[in-house]
């Protein structure tokens, strides 16, 4: 990952990670404004998506008189990266006092627990 996403990019590359494989640029366009409120004009998201096509998120192919636009990094694949880099600059790459500091935050539910006890069970094997 050469860059992270900017503030403004990261909804549009929530929406083209949910929208798998492919996405138009007028839906992309339609989506942002019904689901984050953003009115930006075509223009506006092409230029981001250059961007973003710069950074190796993302492809563009046109087909016909429209343009789509393919991921090809998977938001797990940018998640982990971005954990990782905020671990590493702010709980100096402690696992545990990362996790200290989410469930403080946030507690877990039971479910939640069991689901990263099987987890944990599972690295340990390893």
């Amino acid at each position: 990952m050469r860059e992270e996403l900017s503030v403004c990019e990261a909804p549009i590359m929530k929406i083209i990670w949910e929208s798998n494989p492919d996405i138009s640029v007028p839906e992309l366009v339609k989506q942002l404004n019904e689901q984050y409120g953003k009115e930006y004009a075509r223009t506006t998201v092409v230029t981001f998506l250059t961007r973003m096509a710069g950074k190796g998120y993302i492809t563009t192919q046109r087909r016909g008189r429209i343009s789509y636009v393919h991921a090809i990094k998977s938001e797990q694949e940018y998640k982990q990266q971005l954990a990782q880099k905020e671990i590493e600059f702010w709980f100096h790459g402690s696992m545990a006092e990362f996790a200290q500091t989410l469930c403080a935050a946030a507690p877990l539910t039971h479910e939640e627990c069991q689901k990263l006890r099987r987890l944990l069970d599972h690295v340990e094997e390893k």
